[in-house]
């Protein structure tokens, strides 16, 4: 009732002044600034409230305010709640969380808006989007989408990885970055789609079956960078959980941040908390590989030696046990043989550690002639349209008269397309 009373009383108010701001209209002009500020000492005039909403866009920025936007089915208002008051807080706001908040209302006069100036916090539910996650999830989890004998063993050593993201995202760059340095050898393919907004889960849910129509990858990343609960809620719909689930490829989930749970996290073979961690799972460390290589073949040939000392030692008792004393003849001949067996081993480990470096050598060589960089230095370029700074691989992607830019292994060119010719 107080709030209720001191509300009428300040709505009151404000149509007195906004009927004195009429009078004085007739005979001065205001400036902006005196503009704002008599709005601004209208809204500031009213009294502390309890608004109840849902949070969207949810920020908290390094000074430890949080910034934030409340809404419901038609409105929206934007609000901040300052770092002295914040660390009060029982719980941790986020995205898709329906609140109550409590405070008053404020003007910041270089822009001209509105805020809600939050003092207290509390939770009240959770919102529409949030709400409509955790029905899908129930219903999915009901149907064995989430069970885990479904899911897929990824490929130790893949060879080729198809990626279904945004072209242009941050997320792209880490992947793409991440498998070439852990595996130079990975082929990547692209399948581009939109990751937010309308049509975007269709999209992504036709990029999975594409590649599985392919049918030439080994395993699929599915994903995006970070972002607030309505730009990852592509990955929260039903057709792409429901194309995961049908998917024959492995599928690693790579959606947000590491808070940042999905319906395709729970639908997907692995989840990966962001896309460079996706990379990391997906393809092995060649170096470590390679470290590997050479500590199992140490192991080997110490083994090896191990034996044969083992039936040294085992012959030599023998040969000092009281029914071989008096066969010496016989046992100088076996000790013979053995020491002759012993050549014969080590020579064949040589050769066979021989072998390994070799191919070890053969397989580094490979890796080198593989770096575009080798591939460039043999007389080939790589061809860029300028309009969008993508590489061309058939020439049907290009038009008569487009510019394109050349990287030779020394220097670049800029030409421009005369004729397009051949399949």
């Amino acid at each position: 009732m107080t709030e209720r009373y001191f509300l009428n009383k300040h709505m009151a108010l404000g149509v007195d002044l906004a009927a004195q701001t009429k009078k004085t209209a007739q005979r001065e002009v205001f400036t902006v600034s005196q503009l704002t500020r008599l709005i601004k000492d209208l809204l500031e005039n009213l009294p502390a409230l309890w608004v109840q909403g849902e949070i969207s866009n949810f920020k908290r920025h390094s000074s430890g305010h949080m910034y934030f936007v409340m809404k419901d089915e038609q409105a929206q208002i934007p609000c901040a709640m300052w770092a002295g008051r914040n660390q009060a807080l029982s719980f941790a706001p986020q995205d898709g969380m329906e609140v109550l908040a409590h405070g008053r209302i404020t003007v910041y006069e270089k822009r001209g808006n509105y805020q809600l100036d939050v003092w207290q916090m509390q939770p009240a539910g959770i919102g529409a989007l949030q709400q409509a996650f955790e029905q899908l999830k129930q219903r999915l989890a009901a149907e064995g989408l989430f069970d885990a004998e479904h899911r897929k063993p990824l490929p130790k050593f893949p060879t080729t990885i198809g990626l279904v993201t945004s072209p242009t995202g941050a997320a792209i760059r880490d992947l793409v970055s991440i498998l070439k340095r852990r595996w130079p050898l990975i082929e990547i393919i692209l399948m581009p789609v939109r990751v937010q907004g309308e049509g975007a889960a269709e999209e992504i849910a036709d990029g999975i079956r594409a590649m599985n129509e392919y049918g030439k990858v080994d395993l699929l990343i599915v994903g995006r960078g970070g972002g607030s609960l309505e730009d990852l809620w592509a990955f929260n719909e039903e057709i792409v959980a429901r194309a995961i689930y049908a998917s024959k490829i492995p599928i690693i989930s790579a959606v947000g941040h590491e808070i940042d749970f999905s319906i395709s996290d729970f639908v997907a073979d692995v989840r990966a908390a962001t896309p460079s961690a996706a990379a990391e799972l997906a393809v092995p460390d060649y170096e470590e590989v390679q470290r590997r290589l050479v500590t199992a073949t140490q192991r080997l040939r110490l083994h090896l030696l191990g034996l044969v000392q083992s039936y040294r030692e085992r012959l030599r008792r023998v040969q000092s046990s009281y029914g071989f004393r008096q066969p010496l003849d016989l046992v100088r001949q076996r000790s013979q043989l053995l020491d002759e067996l012993q050549r014969r081993l080590e020579a064949a480990m040589k050769n066979r550690i021989a072998f390994l470096r070799r191919d070890l050598e053969s397989l580094h060589h490979r890796l080198q002639a593989l770096r575009h960089e080798n591939i460039l230095r043999r007389g080939f370029s790589l061809v860029f349209r300028e309009r969008d700074g993508h590489l061309v691989r058939d020439a049907k992607d290009l038009q008569k008269d487009e510019r394109v830019a050349m990287q030779f292994a020394v220097g670049s060119a800029r030409a421009s397309v005369e004729e397009i010719s051949g399949e």
